[in-house]
């Protein structure tokens, strides 16, 4: 009995290696897919968490003492003093992203350490230093200072405290965090989650079709092959939609949880977000459904159109990844880009640095690309070479 398994294994192993196409989408795609993704993830996460060396960090304090002043020369700091008055006004800028720290010592800092006795049981004199954690650029700049006070602190046996008495210091609040949050990774899940949608039932409805033999009954029923052609992108694109959308509710529902209880929330959300998000995503729907119908009508079977697809699944990966690349693009010109310009608006979207250009020129040239591959696809179904595999 044992003297079959060799011809058996033999033959299938012959049957792969001479599959070229099988080949490459079993051990080579893979490898490739996982390889560039992970690449441009982490080149998005290294950019999305580090601060440019040549960055100026923009601090206010209030009743800056000499000691701090002497020890925090030489960092790339731009440090500017201001009365008590202006102090509320730091504080906004904090909050609004448009400074990184406000720092406020006692007055009379450094006549306070010096007298303080650790001894004593009265509270230390307390440094605040108020940031924003929604920013990259923020949360460096405090962990820089608060680095530097802890050395200078242990330094002169812990006179001192940083942030004690239960007061709010990171002043972001939960429409920073739900935008950092789904601006860096609902772009490109909810890409992935449209195209895997599209990609579950165009093969299937054509390159199905074909291998079953019945695209040939439908063809010689008194309909256009144009009508044809757009039933199919239509209600497939409907199907795609709602796969998609399932996908995403589901994955917004689970977010909170996901991210460890943060307070984030799409409630800061508008209507108008919303519907400009809908239309980024059904004409981003119609385009996919027409790329993978037509890779789908070349095909012989389904099997084969899944492999044809492989090439653009890592395409639409690496595009999606994009997103995470810090804020959107601001020329017009690349929101030409198919699926790039895509992921560009939603980005903008989630930050709320929607731009009505952008996405006007994304929908139109999305659909633009979308009526041009159904064009393609009409002739196509005029062709019985390509039709029936001749």
């Amino acid at each position: 009995m044992g003297r079959g398994i060799w011809p058996v294994m033999k033959k299938e192993l012959v049957r792969f290696f001479k599959d070229r196409r099988l080949c490459l989408t079993t051990i080579v795609l893979p490898g490739l897919m996982i390889y560039a993704i992970y690449s441009f993830m982490g080149d998005a996460l290294g950019s999305q968490f580090t601060v440019s060396e040549d960055y100026q960090y923009q601090v206010e304090t209030l009743y800056l003492p000499e000691s701090i002043r002497s020890i925090s020369e030489g960092l790339p700091f731009e440090i500017r003093e201001i009365d008590a008055a202006s102090a509320s006004k730091s504080l906004e800028a904090v909050q609004e992203q448009q400074l990184d720290l406000f720092i406020e010592f006692p007055t009379d800092f450094d006549t306070q350490v010096e007298a303080y006795e650790v001894t004593s049981g009265q509270a230390a004199p307390n440094v605040q230093i108020y940031y924003n954690s929604a920013s990259t650029e923020s949360s460096q700049a405090f962990a820089q200072i608060n680095e530097i006070l802890n050395g200078y602190e242990n330094s002169i046996a812990n006179k001192f405290d940083i942030n004690q008495g239960g007061g709010i210091y990171d002043l972001a609040d939960a429409r920073d965090l739900s935008s950092m949050t789904f601006a860096s990774l609902m772009p490109m899940l909810i890409l992935i989650f449209l195209f895997s949608g599209c990609m579950a039932v165009a093969p299937e409805s054509i390159a199905g079709e074909k291998e079953r033999g019945t695209i040939a009954t439908i063809l010689v029923t008194p309909i256009r092959r144009s009508e044809l052609a757009l039933g199919k992108i239509f209600s497939l694109s409907i199907i795609s939609l709602l796969g998609g959308l399932s996908s995403t509710i589901g994955v917004l529902l689970s977010m909170p949880k996901l991210m460890g209880g943060m307070d984030i929330s799409m409630n800061v959300y508008g209507i108008g977000d919303y519907a400009m998000l809908g239309l980024i995503v059904l004409s981003t729907v119609l385009l996919l459904i027409t790329m993978i119908s037509i890779i789908s009508t070349f095909a012989k079977s389904i099997k084969e159109a899944q492999t044809f697809v492989m090439p653009l699944m890592i395409i639409v990966m690496v595009i999606g990844v994009t997103g995470m690349f810090g804020d959107a693009q601001q020329s017009t010109l690349l929101y030409f880009i198919p699926l790039y310009n895509s992921v560009q608006c939603m980005t903008a979207i989630f930050s709320f640095q929607m731009d009505l250009t952008h996405v006007l020129v994304t929908v139109v040239s999305n659909l633009m690309y979308a009526g041009m591959l159904i064009f393609v696809l009409t002739r196509m179904f005029h062709s019985e070479r390509i039709i029936f595999n001749k």
